[in-house]
């Protein structure tokens, strides 16, 4: 449903991910035509989306396509929407996530006891992954700790002030894309029955 039949080369597929070719107006308008199309009823497909947008908001990177999928699972949600909502996260606006996030937490009282000083949070997920990957307790614990705790803290109200705005425009924009669905079908179902009618008189 969302491959292309012939695949573009690697360089263009990466510029594609962080500037699309149509725009970011087109592109968002081009997500949302394929949400809409998702089956499901408004509801799962909003939820779905909104559980894919608003994990976003939270510092478990590598996870959010299984935990959108979670907790749209959870709530009866689509959980094909979900792993389209988590697109919210993306290059752009990761960086700003992450900022935010880990403020709020530390404003909110969560110091995790870091030292301070400028994050350079793209190179602290790197080192993050591989530290999980080779099993790097003393990393994880004494240095990443510090900073994730915050994150978290502050991730945790974003994520549920986030849900909603997601959830109710986009279910909003699936039940208009259904009605006019069905009232395309009837106009064509009308049509093709008085094109009957004429043919057999």
């Amino acid at each position: 449903m969302f491959r292309r039949r012939v695949k573009s080369p690697l360089s263009e597929r990466v510029l594609g991910f962080f500037w699309p070719k149509i725009g970011w107006k087109r592109s968002s308008q081009y997500v949302g035509h394929r949400v809409a199309r998702l089956p499901g009823t408004p509801y799962s497909i909003a939820a779905g989306f909104a559980c894919g947008a608003a994990i976003s908001f939270t510092p478990f990177v590598g996870l959010h396509l299984a935990g959108g999928a979670l907790f749209a699972w959870i709530i009866r949600g689509n959980i094909l929407a979900s792993w389209i909502g988590t697109l919210v996260g993306n290059p752009w606006t990761f960086p700003f996530i992450w900022v935010g996030i880990y403020r709020l937490g530390l404003y909110m009282g969560a110091d995790g006891g870091h030292p301070g000083g400028k994050l350079n949070f793209i190179s602290f997920f790197e080192q993050l992954l591989h530290a999980m990957k080779s099993f790097d307790i003393a990393y994880i614990g004494e240095i990443a700790w510090p900073v994730l705790w915050p994150m978290i803290v502050g991730g945790t109200p974003i994520f549920i002030l986030s849900w909603p705005l997601f959830f109710f425009p986009i279910k909003a924009l699936v039940k208009r894309y259904h009605a006019r669905r069905v009232q395309r079908h009837a106009i064509a179902k009308k049509s093709t029955f008085t094109g009957t009618l004429h043919h057999d008189e």
